[in-house]
């Protein structure tokens, strides 16, 4: 009996060094990737939504669009992030500024995905984001200058 007990020492770490690597570390992988997505589109959706209140807080257009942009980058850098100038678009329904008008404001992006090899990733080694986001002029807003 002692010499059948004998010869399973030892084994205990070489099991878990195979469960270490070859579950746990893609495990581990997986995880940190979700996290990863999941706080890229918590982050547009904010950023969108600063963009807007931005946006409307402006007495012009191109006033508007610089504070939007910057409040993109600011909610983006929060989370240690940045986006390119041109993800986010503003188009505007008949007019932007006017009493009444429809703001829509859309926030698409790639979020890169922690240690993705090129082979795997190919060119395109990240996440798409994209966001959506509406807000209505107040109809007793001023006209626009």
């Amino acid at each position: 009996m002692r010499q059948l007990r004998g010869a399973d020492q030892g084994s205990a770490i070489l099991e878990f060094l195979v469960v270490g690597l070859l579950i746990l570390v893609p495990l581990l992988y997986v995880l940190l990737t979700v996290l990863r997505v999941e706080s890229a589109a918590m982050a547009s959706t904010q950023a969108v939504r600063e963009a807007g209140r931005a946006f409307m807080m402006s007495d012009t257009q191109e006033q508007g669009r610089r504070a939007a942009q910057a409040a993109v980058a600011l909610a983006m850098a929060d989370h240690g992030l940045a986006v390119p100038a041109s993800a986010l678009r503003i188009t505007c329904a008949p007019a932007c500024l006017t009493p009444g008008s429809v703001l829509h404001f859309h926030l698409d992006w790639t979020v890169d995905l922690p240690w993705l090899p090129p082979p795997l990733g190919g060119r395109d080694r990240g996440f798409p984001i994209s966001v959506d986001y509406e807000l209505q002029s107040d109809a007793y807003r001023a006209l626009p200058s």
